[in-house]
């Protein structure tokens, strides 16, 4: 069945949130989110629903929801509804690092060290409890305000107990963050593992895309998946053309080797000490 929605909050999503009129913020690739108004704050309302390419979006928000539980002591709702689950979360404010980093694509600013070290810090902190994210991009890196940054989208993290009947094999990420060994992975099998190495690598690509706008390798935008996957394997890398640490430190993440690449702490470490 091919769904396009976007689907509004179930009941069973309203009722333990008793929110005020939903607000439409996205609707894509399987999934419908709301910013709702509680009395506890503003809730992020995640529908999933099975997309044109993915029948593993529908259970995406309550798997979430069940790698949320494990990490935070805030309040998590989840549950069923017609065409899949869905999660609710405390909302996050900030930009998206890509959005944050616009100006540095006209060359008008230079990219801030300390709101890359403000990612670097998230991720490091994720590593640190034992998990990997698995989805690491730009859209998911949000800047607060105040300086930090927030890793959102965890429906395909891994390193913890996630109940089966959410649970769906991990056949990788948006292709533009793949590691080449997540891409072979996926191209071989249709499944990978997601590690903290291959989140290095994603960080890496995410942080020059935004800082220039180029891909870490090239090929058409139109590509099909499996030629951007092959073009991540086998594709030269582009010049990394970020002044400062990042020019040297980004390479290093985007090592093809996992083992050459520095560990989210050490990403933490170098660029703390160009600050």
């Amino acid at each position: 069945m091919i769904l396009d929605g976007p689907y509004g909050p179930p009941d069973g999503a309203l009722q333990p949130l008793d929110p005020g009129p939903p607000e439409l913020v996205l609707n894509r690739r399987g999934s419908s989110v709301w910013k709702v108004r509680t009395a506890a704050g503003h809730y992020a309302v995640k529908v999933g629903y099975p997309s044109r390419t993915h029948a593993w979006t529908a259970l995406a928000p309550a798997r979430e929801a069940a790698v949320l539980r494990q990490l935070t002591r805030e309040r998590i709702f989840s549950g069923e509804w017609e065409h899949g689950t869905w999660g609710a979360q405390p909302w996050r404010c900030g930009d998206s690092l890509y959005d944050r980093w616009a100006p540095c694509r006209d060359s008008a600013a230079e990219p801030d060290i300390g709101e890359a070290l403000s990612c670097a810090v998230a991720l490091s902190g994720l590593h640190e409890m034992g998990w990997v994210h698995g989805d690491v991009q730009p859209a998911h890196l949000l800047l607060g305000e105040a300086g930090g940054a927030f890793l959102i989208d965890l429906a395909l993290a891994g390193g913890g107990r996630v109940p089966r009947a959410c649970d769906f094999p991990y056949r990788g990420c948006l292709v533009h963050y793949e590691a080449p060994e997540v891409s072979a992975a996926v191209l071989a099998s249709g499944v990978a593992t997601p590690t903290r190495e291959a989140d290095v690598y994603a960080l890496g690509a995410a942080l020059l895309i935004s800082a220039t706008g180029w891909r870490h390798v090239a090929y058409p935008d139109d590509a099909p998946r499996e030629v951007q996957r092959r073009a991540v394997v086998a594709g030269p890398h582009r010049h990394v053309d970020v002044p400062g640490v990042l020019g040297v430190l980004i390479p290093h993440m985007l090592s093809r080797s996992p083992a050459d690449r520095p560990t989210s702490a050490e990403v933490c470490e170098g660029l703390s000490a160009a600050l």
